[in-house]
């Protein structure tokens, strides 16, 4: 799928300077970074998740640790 990025002069010449650095395109940063973005926002939500499910079956054990 195609698509149109805006960026800001500021984080164009960030993009253009990371690239050049590791000597890859600004398109192939760009996608490695929201990857990379994806990747972790996921990763934290589905232990968000887990923790609201499970938290309150180990309730009183976790209580009674804690004292």
């Amino acid at each position: 799928m195609a698509m149109t990025l805006r960026l800001t002069d500021d984080e164009a010449s960030a993009l253009r300077r990371r690239s050049e650095l590791e000597a890859r395109s600004m398109q192939e940063v760009a996608r490695a970074a929201i990857r990379e973005y994806v990747e972790n926002h996921s990763r934290a939500e589905l232990l968000d998740q887990v923790l609201e499910q499970e938290l309150p079956r180990y309730a009183e054990a976790l209580e009674r640790l804690g004292h």
